[in-house]
């Protein structure tokens, strides 16, 4: 698999993951739903028990790749969440979280209620072996914030199992690109990886589309690999790296005194915790808990500085 670090292969994950050992510290998987979206390479409408096969399949294989260590997310919709949520245990895996991503921008209805969110099943290989860095996602509780409680727990509170904090990219965000009908957000990657991984880990995507899962990984130091059926996609996956790539770059140039990954940490702390770098910085009491968890999550040495913070978020508010 060395020829295969930090690319995304142009192929059905079917066959390219085949025969392969064990590689990935961390997969993230976000199929087709099954629920007639127009994708470029993929019929999205099946029979509910060929559909259920294909995810055994590919689920399987994935099983495959992953190190005994490893973690194995997978974001579906309503349709066939019960059905994949079993499909995992069959194979063998711990479900640890059910996580629910709650959005605004929700799909709109007439005959039901509008739906707005989508499942994320938690899983490891390995319930004794598998590897959590909770540190790396820990937010300020309310004890801190609002009632100020000296009982809170300094270094804050994990994140509950219902995100909330995270809007669906719509075509007006700047985030969005053009050529995937569905591009999953920077920010809900970002929390996966950072707490099932680790700088220099291999992140593996078998449903690469908009490529946000790669994008995200090389972001934040991780190596990754995807699997994309269609060539459009994989040459527009490979522009949004580059792209990527230029800007950090660019970043390394004009913001010397920090890393990348302190404006991208930083940025980070910010989406989770529903805030502006502009509202930070104005509240003082805000900008001290900020600190605080920027150094717990970051673990730097030596620490930041309120100043040192100030700095970077009055970048990020440009």
């Amino acid at each position: 698999m060395s020829d295969k670090i930090d690319t995304v292969v142009c192929g059905d994950c079917l066959e390219v993951l085949g025969g392969i050992d064990s590689f990935c510290d961390l997969i993230f998987a976000d199929p087709p739903f099954n629920i007639g979206y127009q994708y470029d390479q993929y019929h999205d409408k099946v029979r509910p028990e060929e559909y259920v096969d294909w995810c055994r399949r590919w689920m399987s294989l994935c099983c495959d790749v992953l190190k005994e260590s490893g973690s194995f997310y997978i974001a579906i919709g309503d349709d066939y969440a019960a059905e994949l949520c079993v499909l995992g245990k069959e194979l063998g895996l711990t479900l640890r979280n059910w996580v629910v991503w709650h959005y605004t921008f929700g799909q709109q209805t007439k005959a039901k209620y509008a739906r707005s969110h989508t499942h994320i099943f938690y899983f490891v290989k390995n319930a004794k072996e598998f590897k959590f860095y909770d540190h790396a996602v820990r937010v300020p509780s309310e004890r801190q914030l609002i009632y100020a409680d000296k009982r809170a727990n300094p270094k804050g509170k994990m994140p509950d199992d219902t995100w909330n904090e995270y809007p669906r990219l719509c075509g007006t965000f700047k985030e969005r690109i053009g050529f995937h009908p569905c591009q999953m957000p920077e920010t809900v990657l970002a929390r996966i990886i950072a707490g099932s991984s680790k700088k220099g880990d291999m992140v593996m995507d078998p449903f690469s589309g908009s490529g946000t899962t790669l994008v995200t990984a090389m972001k934040m130091g991780r190596h990754y690999f995807g699997t994309e059926l269609s060539e459009d996609y994989v040459e527009g996956i490979n522009q949004r790296i580059q792209s990527a790539k230029d800007d950090m770059h660019s970043d390394r140039n004009l913001f010397y005194k920090f890393s990348y990954t302190d404006k991208f940490e930083t940025a980070r702390l910010c989406a989770d915790m529903a805030v502006t770098p502009e509202e930070v910085v104005k509240d003082e009491k805000l900008l001290y808990y900020f600190t605080v968890l920027m150094n717990v999550r970051t673990q730097r040495e030596p620490v930041f500085t309120e100043e040192e913070i100030c700095s970077i978020l009055g970048v990020l508010g440009k």
